[in-house]
C-alpha cells in the first residue's frame, strides 16, 4: 500500500491506519553496469529483496544468490555493477546507505558499503578484508572480477536505508 501523509479532517479507519503503516513489498533490482555495456543478467538467481517505506524513509533488505545461468557480464574490472532502487533516492541521503556481505563461500566473505549512485541506483564498495585472511587483490566497487570472479553460488546479503526523493 502506498504511503499517504496524514491530513487534517481524515477519519481513523482500519484502511487509513494501514496506509500510514509501513508494509513490506518485494522488488527485483535492475542490474546494470556503469557504462551500460557488458550487461549482467540474473538468470536463475534467487532474489529475495524487499522494502518498506514510512514517510520519506525507505528500508531495503537485499538478498541475492547467483545461480548456474547467471551472467556476470564481460566487463572485467572496467565496468562496475549498479543495482536499481525500489523508490527514487534523495541526493541528501548521504554516500553510505548501509552495509552488505559479499559471499563467495563460508570462508570467503567480506563486508562492503551500499553507496548512493544517483537517484535510481546503488553501487557496492569493497570495504573489508576477507574473513579467511586471504588478501583482496581486486578492491573498489564490485564488478565481474571484484572482489573475486563471481560465479554460481556467490551471494549478496544486506540491509540499507535512505531518504526518498520528494
Amino acid at each position: 500500500m502506498t504511503y499517504e501523509p496524514w491530513q487534517a479532517g481524515m477519519r481513523i479507519t482500519a484502511g487509513r491506519l494501514a496506509s500510514i503503516s509501513a508494509t513490506w513489498q518485494t522488488w527485483t533490482p535492475a542490474w546494470t553496469t556503469t557504462t551500460g555495456a557488458h550487461s549482467p543478467s540474473y538468470g536463475n538467481a534467487t532474489i529475495a529483496c524487499d522494502y518498506c517505506q514510512t514517510g520519506n524513509l525507505v528500508v531495503c533488505s537485499f538478498d541475492i544468490a547467483f545461480g548456474s545461468t547467471t551472467s556476470f557480464g564481460g566487463g572485467g574490472g572496467s565496468d562496475n555493477y549498479a543495482f536499481g532502487l525500489p523508490v527514487a533516492c534523495a541526493a541528501s541521503s548521504g554516500d553510505t546507505l548501509g552495509f552488505i556481505t559479499m559471499r563467495q563461500s563460508d570462508s570467503a566473505q567480506l563486508i562492503g558499503r551500499v553507496q548512493y549512485n544517483g537517484s535510481d541506483s546503488i553501487r557496492l564498495s569493497i570495504d573489508s578484508g576477507r574473513v579467511d585472511s586471504t588478501a583482496v587483490t581486486n578492491a573498489g566497487i564490485i564488478d565481474a572480477v571484484s572482489p573475486w570472479t563471481w560465479a554460481s553460488g556467490n551471494a549478496l546479503h544486506g540491509l540499507f536505508q535512505y531518504r526518498a526523493a520528494s
